[in-house]
This record gives structure tokens, C-alpha cells and sequence, in this order.
């Protein structure tokens, strides 16, 4: 049992993991490389940088993966080379208040896939959510604007299947650490884009130096530190100091670059994280009537 101080190391760690994920959405922004490219760099850093860390800890980085393992791999793979593109074609905001959209499919898809029951709250909270993110679309759309959006809300199911395939690991393989999943998804990401990404990359050190950071700091340093602060909270704790997030996200751009989201994607954002925390937070009882 966790008391106090272990809860608040837990969301430490969270907290700071939150922290090196916000700064993706700048560093994209800036870099001029294809999606394909800063995904293919960034993830195979990240896949040695985690297992390096594994391996050193006495653990095993490749173990041999299950239906489930693999599953979780794949819906990780999603979300890292979704949220590049859509970065890259739409407002940091959009792409990361999008991508934060995940849990509105998870109403829909544990109780197909883990026998959850369907509850008022779920559906009142899919609702707000679905509103939230219709104001995303609101006003002049360019072609690249509408498509960085839709691939936004990719990137949001994709997190919703990783969320979803880590719970099950956790519950049904407790002995794995699922960190392996991790490091798979990384990999795939690699592979899967390294024959678009090889052609023509040719970045300058700077650039080289970005890739570096975002590979060892902005995801792999921040796994471990989710990963272990995990152990010290509950999942609804963790999602709500996650949120930290896709608030720093757009601000670390606009002090970067100036760009500013629309006021509808600000609204539509501050109504998803809203409703993110509002559904996290257990249900208030009614007290029992004499």
C-alpha cells in the first residue's frame, strides 16, 4: 500500500514525464525534415535508449512478444507517427488536444474488448468530447489544416487502443513489465519508416542534435520516468497529471515560434481537458437516505 509521499514521487515522475512529452510539438515544428524522418530518428533512438536502461537494470528488453504485446506495439507505433504528421500539417494545439481525445473511444471500445459496462457518465462524457472536438473544424480550413486534424483524431484512437492493450497487459501478464511494448513500438516505427525516411536525410548537427533530445529525453528518458512513477499511483491519478501535457505543448510553440491556435481550438481543447478530469475523478455517492 502507497502512502503519501510514494503517491507524490509518483506524480512527480508523471509530472515530469508530461513535461519532456510537451516539448515535441516545437521541436517538430522547427525541424526541416519529413514526418516520416523525425519519426524514423526519434523512435530508433528512443528503442536503444530504453532497452540500453532495461539491460543495464538486469532486465530483458526482447522478450518474445504475444498477440497482446504486439497489439500494444502497434497501437504505440500509431500514435508516435500520427501525432508527427499531424504536428507537421496542423497547430501543435490541435494535434495534441486531438490526440487527447482517446478517451472518448475507449467508451466505446472496452466494453468489447475488456466487458465493461457502458454507464451514463461514459456517454455523457463522449458527448462533450464529440462537441469539443467539432470546434476543431470550425472556420477556414486549408487542405493541410482538415487532413493534420483528421490524422489528429487517428492519433487519438491509436492512443485509446494503447491505453486499452497496456491495461490488459498489466492485468492479464502482472509479472511483465510492459515497457518491452514500449521499445517493440519504437522499433516498428523505425522500420516501417525507414525506407521513405533514408532517402535524402541529410541532417545538419544541429538537427542531429534535436533528434538526439527527442529520442533520448522527450521519449525515452519520459517513459522511464512514467513507467516507474506508475508504480506509485492509480491510472486515473496518472491521467489527470498527464493532462499537463497538452496544456505546455501549444505554449512551448507559441514562446517558440508564435503560433497561435484558433479561439475555437482553444475552446474545444479546454473543454476536452475539462471533461478528461472531470471523468477521471470517481463518481461523487449519494449518501443512503434513512
Amino acid at each position: 500500500m502507497t502512502g503519501p509521499a510514494d503517491r507524490t514521487k509518483g506524480a512527480a515522475l508523471v509530472a515530469l514525464a508530461a513535461l519532456l512529452w510537451s516539448s515535441s510539438g516545437l521541436f517538430i515544428k522547427v525541424l526541416p525534415l519529413g514526418a516520416l524522418q523525425i519519426a524514423f530518428a526519434r523512435s530508433l533512438v528512443a528503442a536503444l535508449t530504453i532497452a540500453l536502461v532495461v539491460k543495464l537494470r538486469g532486465g530483458r528488453p526482447f522478450p518474445r512478444p504475444d498477440a497482446l504485446a504486439l497489439a500494444c506495439a502497434l497501437s504505440y507505433a500509431g500514435v508516435l507517427v500520427c501525432f508527427v504528421a499531424a504536428t507537421k500539417l496542423t497547430t501543435a494545439a490541435n494535434a495534441i488536444f486531438l490526440q487527447f481525445s482517446a478517451p472518448i473511444y475507449l467508451v466505446f471500445l472496452e466494453p468489447f474488448l475488456a466487458g465493461r459496462r457502458v454507464a451514463g457518465r461514459d456517454l455523457t462524457a463522449v458527448m462533450i468530447c464529440v462537441g469539443a472536438m467539432a470546434l476543431f473544424f470550425v472556420g477556414r480550413l486549408g487542405a493541410g489544416t482538415l487532413s493534420g486534424n483528421l490524422i489528429g483524431m487517428a492519433a487519438g484512437l491509436c492512443l485509446a487502443l494503447f491505453s486499452l492493450t497496456l491495461k490488459l497487459q498489466r492485468e492479464r501478464r502482472p509479472e511483465a513489465d510492459p515497457i518491452s511494448s514500449i521499445i517493440l513500438g519504437n522499433l516498428l516505427v523505425a522500420a516501417l519508416c525507414a525506407p521513405a525516411a533514408l532517402r535524402d536525410f541529410h541532417p545538419s548537427p544541429v538537427h542531429a542534435g534535436i533528434l538526439l533530445y527527442l529520442g533520448v529525453f522527450q521519449i525515452g528518458v519520459a517513459y522511464l520516468f512514467f513507467n516507474a512513477g506508475m508504480k506509485h499511483l492509480s491510472a486515473t491519478a496518472a491521467v489527470v497529471t498527464g493532462t499537463l501535457e497538452a496544456v505546455l505543448n501549444p505554449i512551448w510553440v507559441f514562446l517558440g515560434i508564435g503560433e497561435r491556435p484558433s479561439g475555437w481550438a482553444l475552446l474545444g481543447g479546454a473543454m476536452i481537458l475539462g471533461t478528461i478530469a472531470w471523468y477521471s475523478l470517481p463518481p461523487r455517492r449519494r449518501p443512503a437516505r434513512a
